[in-house]
């Protein structure tokens, strides 16, 4: 009798064991043969936007060393949080990315409901660039320069209109904190992404953003704008002439505008290094590194780690911004 329990017990074991095995082969088999199919980059920013114009700079790389066609889909609204739900709610399987930026690290601390956990929900693959902005205004402003802006800010209060990408987004932060720094009042009027933002400011609707410089530069560079500063603790090389807004009147005033890649949390750590191998390699080939330096930007190819450190600090960082500037999540 124990004889027959034992061989009942050892079978069943073995069946288990066998349909557990053959369970987890087509996952493995997925990821070692990674990728068999389309991958989506999502672009929670409008077309047109640094944001949107790395993913796709990347996408098209991508498809090229992989072999397998790499898309980027936009979707915009909510301050980024619609295409970044999307992401952190797939599948976990490699087929679907984030294109993420500084918002990831600013949401919380602007918005009371936040869809998602941007420290738990994502894995982060690797923070592709980072680029100061440019504080630029419409040619009809009569400040050329940051003490100039700051004495016509201060001889009107609450009248300048300056454009943002959006609630709670790295410019409009970044404004916040010159805006306190400066002890200046100005109105916020916030867009769905950079692009937007910087039209109206060519056509003079409102006088004042501070942009991502990968996007502003040309306009400044055509005449169609006038930059007064660029955002980062030191000047920038392609455009080694336009001060630092600390060099300009507010000594310690530095921020960036960063992009980082981000797959579903619980992906496969082999195919977030395969993507973070293949992305480093595009960002840091000879073309990718002029496409992206050449309009101000900084190549950074961070490794899954660092980026993970990186969020954690940026969180930190812009939460006591939001706080000093008395922002009230919403």
């Amino acid at each position: 009798m124990v004889t027959q329990s034992r061989k009942f017990i050892g079978s069943g074991l073995v069946l288990a064991t066998a349909v557990a095995l053959t369970a987890a082969l087509p996952q493995a088999l997925g990821q070692s043969n990674y990728p068999n199919r389309v991958i989506r980059i999502v672009a929670p920013t409008s077309p047109g936007g640094p944001n949107d114009t790395i993913a796709r700079l990347i996408a098209q790389a991508l498809s090229e060393r992989l072999g397998r066609q790499v898309v980027v889909e936009n979707r915009t609204g909510a301050g980024t949080m619609i295409g970044s739900e999307i992401v952190a709610k797939a599948q976990p399987d490699g087929y679907t990315l984030l294109m993420g930026l500084s918002t990831l690290a600013t949401n919380a601390a602007t918005y009371k409901n936040v869809p998602y956990d941007a420290l738990r929900d994502f894995a982060p693959i690797t923070q592709a660039v980072s680029t100061p902005n440019l504080m630029v205004v419409h040619p009809s402003v009569p400040a050329k320069s940051v003490k100039e802006l700051i004495a016509f800010a201060k001889a009107r209060p609450g009248e300048i209109l300056y454009a943002s990408s959006g609630k709670g987004t790295n410019p409009h932060l970044t404004l916040e904190l010159f805006s306190n720094m400066a002890q200046i009042r100005m109105i916020h009027v916030p867009y769905k992404s950079s692009g937007p933002g910087i039209i109206d400011l060519i056509a003079g609707h409102v006088a004042i953003t501070s942009s991502p410089m990968l996007l502003s530069i040309p306009h400044v560079r055509a005449g169609r704008l006038r930059a007064l500063g660029v955002t980062s603790a030191k000047r920038v090389a392609a455009e080694p002439d336009i001060p630092t807004i600390a060099e300009g009147g507010l000594p310690g005033f530095a921020s960036v505008q960063w992009y980082g890649l981000f797959a579903p949390a619980k992906t496969p750590p082999e195919i977030i290094e395969k993507l973070h191998r293949e992305v480093a390699a595009i960002l840091r080939s000879p073309a990718g590194r002029e496409r992206f330096t050449s309009d101000g930007a900084e190549v950074v190819a961070s490794s899954p780690g660092e980026l993970a450190t990186f969020l954690k600090a940026e969180t930190v960082k812009w939460a006591a911004v939001a706080k000093a500037a008395g922002i009230v999540p919403e």
